[in-house]
């Protein structure tokens, strides 16, 4: 095997599609595009278009509604912040808050505030403050000799 022998396998490259370069190569004239009409044109965006008979999406019976008095709150389990603590992305020592949380990469966006849930152990002593939490999440970290602040 030289350089110069170095080709690629059969079929690993397609030639494109050459289009409306005349009748010999089976996509002259109308490129594919059959005989007039709608896609026989330019700028066809007929996503959903039924023909005029009312598209299916506008058939179907619309259900539930979004509470505009809903909140998104960014959670986090004590299993996770554990794992945090163990690797060293956490300080146990220091307050832990929102912005500690979004350093340690627990948190990606915090939205409506930190939620701190109940699911894993806590072995560590912290102070956490956080928007909520579960109060089988606060009893964990009582349990544990920590306090948790909820704003």
């Amino acid at each position: 095997m030289k350089l110069n022998e170095l080709r690629d396998n059969p079929g690993a490259r397609k030639a494109r599609k050459r289009v409306g370069r005349g009748i010999g190569s089976g996509l002259g004239k109308t490129s594919g595009h059959g005989q007039k009409g709608q896609k026989a044109r330019s700028g066809v965006a007929i996503k959903g278009f039924e023909g005029g008979q009312m598209p299916i999406h506008m058939r179907l019976p619309k259900r539930g509604f979004n509470s505009l008095a809903s909140k998104a709150f960014a959670e986090v389990n004590l299993g996770r912040l554990q794992a945090a603590i163990d690797a060293g992305k956490l300080d146990a020592a220091t307050k832990i808050d929102s912005a500690a949380l979004i350093e340690a990469g627990l948190v990606r966006r915090v939205g409506d505030g930190v939620r701190l849930l109940g699911k894993g152990e806590l072995s560590a002593k912290v102070e956490i403050e956080v928007t909520g939490a579960s109060k089988a999440a606060i009893a964990a970290v009582e349990k544990a000799g920590g306090s948790v602040t909820v704003l």
